[in-house]
């Protein structure tokens, strides 16, 4: 098994930044994409940004140009620098890891369970 625990959500103002960090630990055999995904309020969950195994980042068009996504695979974390906010961007983070816990397992989907970013104007 996989845990993911975010840190970094919060309220901050409208062209603010944010920094969300989420640590992995447990059984893991190796760990493919890390990222992070976003649910507002009566919508569904969406990628924000995906760090894959090669270090390449898939970014949401929503976002491009004002976040970056970071990964430090030695250490098992994810980061999520966020600028120039905006109040659509209010929505609960939730970062994602996709990890095989044995040499010839699948892969699996974690979730972590969320940190709250609020996004005032």
């Amino acid at each position: 098994q996989v845990q993911l625990v975010e840190s970094g959500g919060g309220l901050v103002q409208a062209g603010g930044s944010l920094r969300l960090s989420c640590a992995a630990s447990g059984v893991a055999f190796s760990i493919n994409s890390m990222g992070w995904y976003r649910q507002a309020p009566g919508k569904q969950r969406e990628l924000v940004a995906v760090v894959t195994s090669g270090t390449s980042t898939n970014y949401a068009d929503s976002v491009k140009g004002r976040f970056t996504a970071s990964r430090d695979k030695a250490e098992r974390m994810v980061y999520l620098q966020m600028s120039s906010l905006k109040p659509e961007d209010t929505a609960v983070y939730y970062c994602y890891a996709d990890a095989r816990v044995r040499p010839l397992a699948n892969t699996t989907d974690y979730w972590g369970q969320g940190t709250q970013v609020t996004v005032s104007s």
